[in-house]
């Protein structure tokens, strides 16, 4: 009785929509073979990479490696990836448990989509994420400041980029990058590398540029997209912009006027302009983002 269903005959809803005829009587398939018959009937009877969260493991995936090795008599999948669950208000993000936000929902908070994938890129898949605005905001900002090193890379390399790897110094980076992916898919110790290769001063910016945009060839944080949405200055922006900005009346006051040049710079290429009052400076959006 506890054995997986291949055939449901009744169904516990009134009105089911999807219903066949069959040998066994009008029905419909069992989830487990659902998947499994979708699977190798669009993708063929051997796949290399099934995947799905760690709450299929004891039961969905088990069951649909029975059903879809008996149908083709042989193995079906050569690996499976299961990832961890993401956690909001400490229970899973879930559609079923009403607890789960849409991509739109960020974008509307003036996010971008790379933001998000940042924030998920910051955890291994097999431990668990915890969801919450600010881990999302510091995500975002730590994304916006790649950016703004790389706009800055491109300015200095005047978009003289090699092929990676014909730096030495570069190229060590990008094996520390791949050694972290081929760690078990270990994105924070990529993206460790990938912050090592920015603030090492003794590579030139072009072979930086080089290896960055090999590796956001995996990454896929749109790091050669430097523009920035209109509306995203939110309130981590302004922070940012207000710290910024003091930071560069203190270098004012000690007579650094190189790095105090260097501040309205940083906040130049972020669509920030700075107004010097009698009042004391004052900033706002520059009308070109």
């Amino acid at each position: 009785p506890a054995d997986f269903v291949l055939w449901f005959t009744r169904s516990k809803f009134e009105h089911q929509a999807m219903l066949w005829d069959s040998p066994w009587g009008r029905g419909y398939p069992g989830w487990h073979i659902e998947c499994a018959a979708m699977s190798i009937h669009y993708l063929g009877e051997h796949i290399d990479i099934h995947c799905g969260g760690v709450d299929h493991i004891p039961v969905h995936h088990t069951n649909e490696i029975a059903e879809a090795e008996a149908a083709i008599q042989g193995k079906w999948v050569n690996f499976w990836f299961h990832n961890e669950f993401l956690l909001m208000d400490k229970g899973k993000m879930a559609k079923s448990a009403g607890g789960f936000i849409t991509l739109d929902t960020l974008v509307e908070g003036g996010y971008d989509p790379p933001d998000y994938r940042y924030f998920l890129l910051g955890a291994h898949y097999r431990s668990q994420q915890q969801y919450t605005a600010d881990a999302l905001a510091a995500a975002r900002s730590a994304r916006l400041g790649l950016i703004e090193r790389i706009r800055t890379l491109r300015e200095e390399s005047r978009d003289r980029i090699p092929p990676a790897g014909e730096h030495a110094g570069a190229s060590r980076y990008l094996r520390e990058f791949e050694a972290g992916m081929a760690e078990d898919l270990n994105t924070p110790k990529a993206l460790s590398a990938v912050w090592s290769l920015v603030k090492d001063g003794d590579i030139p910016p072009g072979e930086k540029l080089s290896v960055l945009y090999a590796v956001d060839s995996i990454l896929g944080l749109d790091l050669e997209n430097l523009s920035i949405r209109e509306d995203a200055l939110g309130d981590e922006e302004a922070a940012l912009a207000t710290a910024l900005i003091a930071e560069r009346e203190e270098a004012r006051k000690s007579r650094d006027f190189a790095r105090a040049d260097e501040i309205r710079k940083r906040l130049s290429d972020r669509g920030i302009v700075i107004e010097d009052t009698p009042g004391g400076p004052r900033w706002k959006k520059s009308e070109r983002l």
